[in-house]
Order: C-alpha cells, then sequence, then structure tokens
C-alpha cells in the first residue's frame, strides 16, 4: 500500500522535520509513504473572505493536481468524521482488503481546504474542533497512521 501525505506549505523548523522523519522511517516497514509538499499563499493580514477564498481556491488548485485519480482520497476537515485510532486503523485495513492500493491524506493551509478539494475527498476526517498549526498537524497524522499499523499487526504500542 501507498500513503501519500499531501500538505499546504513547508516545514522549517527542524523539530518538526526530525519528527517527521522518525515516524517515515517507524512507518517503511509498513507502506511506502511519500511526503508532497504544495506552495501556499501569502495571507495578508486583516484578508478579507473573498480574499481567503481566492487564496484557498489556489492552494486547492495545487492539491488536486497532485491527487492521483485512482487514489482514495481522505481530507483534514474540521467538519469531517472523528475517529479513535482503532477505527482509523479498522478504516486503512478495510481500503487495502477492498483493493485501495493508494490513500493521500490531504492538509489544507492556514485557511483549510476549498470546497473543490473537500469535493473530490472520498473521506473527510476530524482530529479535533480545534485548530492546529500544519506542521504539528503532519506529526500527529503520521502517528496516527503509524499506530493504525501496530493495530493492523496486532503489535505493541504505548497508550
Amino acid at each position: 500500500m501507498r500513503i501519500t501525505i499531501l500538505t499546504v506549505g513547508k516545514i522549517k523548523e527542524k523539530y518538526w522535520v526530525q519528527a517527521i522523519d522518525e515516524y517515515r522511517k517507524r512507518l517503511g516497514a509498513y507502506v511506502k509513504l511519500e511526503v508532497a509538499e504544495v506552495a501556499d499563499e501569502k495571507t495578508p493580514d486583516q484578508a478579507s473572505e473573498a480574499l481567503e477564498a481566492q487564496i484557498r481556491k489556489k492552494e486547492g488548485e495545487r492539491l488536486l493536481a497532485r491527487c492521483p485519480q485512482d487514489a482514495y482520497v481522505i481530507a483534514l476537515a474540521i467538519q469531517g468524521k472523528s475517529l479513535t485510532s482503532e477505527e482509523l486503523a479498522q478504516k486503512i485495513n478495510s481500503l487495502g482488503i477492498y483493493g485501495t492500493s493508494h490513500i493521500v491524506f490531504v492538509i489544507g493551509g492556514s485557511l483549510g481546504l476549498s470546497s473543490d478539494v473537500l469535493a473530490r475527498a472520498d473521506y473527510q476526517l476530524s482530529f479535533s474542533a480545534m485548530t492546529f498549526p500544519h506542521q504539528m498537524m503532519r506529526v500527529i497524522l503520521l502517528e496516527q497512521i503509524y499506530r493504525s499499523f501496530r493495530i493492523i499487526n496486532n503489535e505493541p504500542y504505548h497508550k
């Protein structure tokens, strides 16, 4: 199985890069993992709703250009469905059992995801009603994917 983490923006802080690299290494035993980034748009302070929508649309176009047609796309969205770690593991496992070979998790920029990206998504997943920085969300998502594969393979993992 292939898993792609598709995100808006680059990671600059060394500590986030190190955490991401650690989970990449751990996940290598289970899946082929790719982390792909698209450029973010600069959002001025006090941006109008129209400008924010335009920014989401531009970022969304970049994200959609990187989503393969045959991939199962899971968009991280506040309005999505909340799952336990066990339920996420079951979802990933079921997708693999029923023939999905590529899952793309999409993390938006500071303004969230465009309606076009949400419409393309096969599933919308919420980690919380709170908003997290995209750098932190990458690490949280990778940790949960790693935890999922430990659960799927009946391997111990700290709780």
